[in-house]
């Protein structure tokens, strides 16, 4: 049974925008299984088959001849030669739009030659694993444990633990290795653990470093890698021109929240709930799944958060571009609403208030935690929200 996903709108306008659409997201997000039930009728090749990887290496003039309409590429960074001929192709013909839909696991490598061939000729969109609305009712409760992504979800969570350690083998076996900067996949490994138990922290670059034993620029390219194949992603402390930054170090977080938990060796309910991963886990949670609705429906918004040297801090900030709005929110795993939640808000608000206010841009905090939903409580300007109601928020 085929779920419906957020992007299916934004995929179909790209569509009709430019001669060459691009897909991109993790492996298993779904990609395939989007642009073939949006696109039933287009011929689909994938480039992870060898046989076909070799045919356009080998004779891409002679590859791109059996489409002379249009056709569905998967896997497209797979082979670097294709793009220049995708290039000569769409100029023939630069008024057909949609002629051409690309799906990539590989953000970096793809989005290099894209900048390089196709620029200007191409939209280009992300799909990650299932937002938390995509998922089946019945399922939504299990995501913080359990997971997002589309093959799991179908079989209900069935065989978790040997699917995600299939899927964390084939990574490091066929992205991994694509990338020539990569020394001991052991160490790679050892680090991809370190930091599913430091997710929601800040990026500490010479500690990783230590305790894997190679170099701080080593450790930085590799986590490039990691969010080049949609494993991992950055927010950025505030930016200057909504205040005053205090801190220069990114958060790092998961895309998928089942993956920390597989990394970490959490295995059931109880583990989680009782473990000191719990806060990290549902703010990752509350922050991937912002970062997903944004990309998905093509959002004019920015995510932040908020530290300084007092102590003060917000977990999440979201700056609406579009509505000049700026949302303080923060992120707790408990179910009692606390008074002095809103208290540090309070005082994070009057900080960044006089700057936000010459540009025009309103303030709103909410708590994002696990009771029940109370807007305009203590008083009016701050919501106590909670997460179910947070996550399935249009």
């Amino acid at each position: 049974m085929y779920l419906h996903r957020q992007c299916e709108g934004l995929l179909l306008r790209y569509l009709e925008l430019f001669p060459c659409v691009a897909l991109t997201g993790p492996r298993q997000s779904g990609k395939s299984t989007l642009v073939r039930h949006l696109l039933p009728d287009r011929p689909y090749v994938t480039l992870d088959d060898p046989d076909e990887e070799l045919a356009v290496t080998d004779d891409p003039v002679g590859f791109f001849s059996r489409f002379p309409d249009m056709v569905i590429i998967d896997e497209v960074q797979r082979a670097p030669a294709l793009f220049r001929y995708l290039k000569l192709a769409i100029d023939a013909e630069p008024e057909r739009m949609g002629r051409f839909v690309l799906t990539g696991s590989n953000q970096f490598m793809l989005q290099r030659n894209l900048s390089e061939s196709l620029a200007g000729r191409i939209g280009l969109l992300s799909l990650l694993p299932f937002e938390h609305r995509e998922l089946p009712p019945p399922l939504r409760s299990r995501q913080l444990l359990e997971g997002s992504y589309p093959a799991l979800a179908a079989r209900e969570f069935t065989g978790l633990r040997e699917w995600y350690a299939a899927y964390v083998a084939t990574y490091l076996e066929r992205d991994v290795r694509l990338l020539n900067d990569i020394g001991k996949l052991a160490d790679f490994h050892r680090l991809l653990r370190l930091l599913a138990a430091r997710t929601s922290q800040e990026q500490n670059m010479s500690s990783l470093s230590r305790e894997i034993g190679v170099s701080s620029h080593t450790i930085d390219a590799w986590v490039s890698v990691l969010e080049s194949s949609y494993l991992t992603f950055n927010v950025q402390p505030l930016h200057a021109n909504l205040g005053k930054r205090l801190i220069k170090r990114p958060k790092l977080y998961f895309w998928d929240t089942g993956l920390v938990c597989h990394l970490t060796g959490i295995r059931d309910r109880e583990a989680l709930e009782g473990g000191p991963l719990l806060g990290a886990l549902l703010e990752n949670l509350v922050v991937a799944e912002t970062r997903k609705k944004i990309l998905h429906a093509g959002l004019d918004q920015d995510l932040f958060f908020y530290r300084d040297n007092a102590g003060r801090e917000v977990d999440l900030i979201i700056h609406d571009r579009g509505a000049r709005l700026v949302r303080l929110i923060e992120i707790k795993s408990g179910y009692t609403a606390k008074h002095e939640w809103v208290g540090r808000l309070e005082e994070i608000a009057a900080i960044l208030g006089p700057s936000m206010k010459a540009e025009g841009i309103e303030i709103g905090c909410q708590v994002v935690y696990r009771g029940a939903t109370r807007r305009s409580w203590p008083k009016a300007g701050f919501e106590y929200l909670n997460v179910e109601d947070f996550l399935l928020e249009e």
